[in-house]
């Protein structure tokens, strides 16, 4: 089988198993009367890693498991952001325990001393938002937000090179970005922008990803034509299996969709309505 034939197969197999359950998978949750994501989440989760298309939930939002604020990356990446609104960044993601707070790399040194001693990390962007940057560029980028403090970075492939079909230039792009990250023992998020591609398109993008060693892949700058969305998480899971993070990444705005993504296979949300979220508002924006 050649690598088109592959990745067709691949592409395939895993739109299948959007289109159906596991046969055991109605059956296991007899007992939750609906209510599996509340009453059996981590059964929940399993099936999604397997392929399971949509879990159902009838049960009071409530009772959801509510840890959600581990899995936010509290983002602010407008280009107007002042040093203050930084500043206020910071002190929220302490104050709400988020995973990270998620910056544009100028911003990467201020924040990093905001957050020296607290388990909020600080992420930054490489070659965003568009991706059209050279592979040796963005590489560089990566060691200077790294060397000011980053201990995640969200990097956004190539997505003309991907959609020309240039796979050998995307794969060099990851990479390149990959290798310092290892260096450092900083965690690489890899942007594939699912709004633009096909559905073999993410399958490729993800699988590169994967090979590569990223550590996530995620769905989306939150400045393309549309979010994260249910069916690419589910999509991308499938194509990284069980062991890879997974970003949900824009138009994520309230705690209904948080828990939409996590029971998708989310490991990570990438919100800037993250104090909303937790306190169970709803966000006005999608970054």
């Amino acid at each position: 089988m050649n690598t088109d034939q592959l990745i067709d197969a691949i592409t395939q197999e895993v739109l299948r198993s959007l289109g159906q359950a596991p046969a055991d998978a109605a059956d296991s949750c007899a007992d939750c009367d609906g209510a599996c994501a509340s009453s059996c989440s981590d059964k929940v989760r399993r099936f999604v890693g397997t392929g399971t298309g949509r879990v159902g939930f009838t049960g009071n939002g409530a009772d959801v498991p509510s840890d959600l604020a581990g899995y936010i990356d509290h983002t602010l990446l407008r280009p107007e952001a002042t040093a203050d609104d930084i500043d206020l960044l910071c002190s929220e993601a302490r104050t709400f325990g988020f995973a990270s707070v998620c910056v544009n790399s100028y911003w990467v040194r201020r924040a990093a001393g905001h957050l020296r001693g607290s388990p909020v990390k600080v992420a930054s962007v490489i070659g965003f938002p568009f991706g059209a940057v050279p592979p040796e560029i963005k590489a560089m980028e990566a060691r200077r937000a790294i060397r000011d403090g980053a201990r995640e970075l969200d990097m956004v492939v190539n997505i003309g090179a991907l959609k020309s079909g240039d796979t050998d230039l995307v794969r060099t792009d990851i990479t390149k970005v990959a290798e310092a990250c290892r260096e450092a023992g900083v965690d690489l998020k890899v942007i594939i922008e699912t709004a633009y591609l096909t559905d073999e398109e993410k399958v490729i993008a993800s699988d590169i990803a994967r090979q590569a060693k990223a550590t996530f892949v995620k769905t989306s700058t939150g400045y393309g034509p549309g979010g994260a969305t249910v069916h690419d998480v589910l999509l991308m899971r499938e194509t990284v299996g069980p062991e890879m993070g997974i970003k949900a990444s824009g138009g994520v705005r309230t705690r209904e969709d948080v828990r939409d993504m996590i029971a998708a296979g989310a490991t990570r949300i990438g919100a800037s309505a993250g104090v909303q979220i937790v306190s169970g508002g709803q966000g006005d924006d999608d970054y």
